[in-house]
């Protein structure tokens, strides 16, 4: 898939490119009960392991007709664990979709909420629900997946519930750093911190190096919980511990995080006094090249809209082949492909 497509909910376009019909009997939202069933096969032992609250995906998830192999290579080379953010009011409506949907193309998925819930399963962080809660959940689930994964992953991502993530692409910037910089990628902003921050809703990924050192900026108290604004936080703690911010942007400059519905994005709708545009640490550009065709984060406004993410990860139009294939970890021998892997995919 190129562009990540999150299909606005009230857009009169959702649906441009299949009927009604073809997707609800494709691609139906299940009930709780419904899903369960279905997961007997998606989810056998031989896929996934659980070990407490957290999925280790065994098996990289593609269509069985694909030649995948650069992606499977990706997978084993840079290990990304997904922590997503959610509560118990929205297991049932968000997170439980993420879970059966983006999330596999993860190597360990965590779901963090305000109180553990077993049967999900969750990591309960002890805070309570709210805007205001948001940084110390994610001081308390970054800490929580350092003392218990940190071996297990190079990098983490942090996700709402409400986001839609192309896991393949995103390994693709990864590629080019290794999990020893101390670096982090996101939806940059400039305001008040030196070097930028990134957007809490358009998440973010940290590698193992800024795993550590923000965990250990607590721990001798040079971070602090100095303000509830999740995202402006993160960013203040990482840049006085050494940690860059990094470009995600692709190789033409177009942004890969978005941290709002692929309609605002693709159409020119911010209006010039929107915050937005004194945020943004590169030029706005807004339409058809408002966005990479490696995008791989966006937020969604429905189930729906993460279930129709599955058909278009793998919609292609017949006869082309991808314009934009950058080299993939240049910086990183050990991640050249193969020449019989560049011919299989067309590169």
């Amino acid at each position: 898939m190129g562009l990540l497509l999150g299909l606005p909910g009230r857009s009169p376009q959702r649906h441009f490119f299949l009927s009604q019909a073809w997707f609800e009997r494709s691609y139906p939202v299940l009930s709780e009960a419904q899903e369960r069933g279905s997961m007997v096969v998606e989810e056998s032992p031989t896929n996934w392991r659980k070990d407490g609250a957290a999925f280790f995906n065994l098996l990289h998830p593609h269509h069985p007709d694909e030649d995948s192999g650069l992606a499977d290579m990706l997978y084993q080379k840079v290990r990304v664990l997904c922590w997503v953010m959610t509560g118990p009011y929205n297991l049932q409506r968000r997170a439980r979709h993420v879970r059966a949907t983006w999330s596999r193309h993860c190597n360990v998925v965590v779901f963090m909420s305000s109180v553990e819930d077993p049967d999900f399963p969750t990591v309960g962080l002890g805070t309570k629900e709210g805007r205001d809660q948001l940084y110390w959940k994610t001081i308390r689930a970054f800490h929580y997946v350092y003392e218990h994964h940190a071996r297990d992953a190079d990098w983490f991502l942090k996700a709402d519930d409400d986001t839609y993530v192309v896991v393949d692409n995103l390994r693709w910037v990864l590629s080019n750093h290794t999990p020893d910089e101390p670096i982090y990628f996101g939806k940059r902003f400039k305001p008040y911190t030196k070097q930028g921050y990134m957007s809490g809703g358009a998440g973010y990924v940290l590698s193992k190096e800024a795993l550590k050192r923000f965990v250990v900026g607590f721990r001798t108290k040079v971070c602090t919980h100095s303000t509830p604004v999740e995202d402006l936080a993160l960013g203040q703690c990482l840049e006085k511990m050494g940690v860059a911010a990094g470009d995600s942007r692709d190789t033409l400059h177009r942004e890969t995080f978005h941290p709002f519905v692929p309609e605002h994005h693709l159409t020119s709708t911010f209006s010039k006094s929107f915050w937005y545009w004194s945020y943004c640490y590169y030029p706005i550009v807004e339409g058809p090249q408002c966005c990479s065709d490696l995008a791989y984060l966006s937020i969604t406004s429905s189930a729906t809209d993460v279930r129709a993410g599955v058909y278009t990860y793998h919609l292609r139009a017949h006869g082309y082949r991808p314009r934009y294939r950058p080299s993939v970890g240049t910086e990183r021998p050990e991640l050249q492909p193969s020449p019989a892997v560049n011919c299989a995919h067309g590169t």
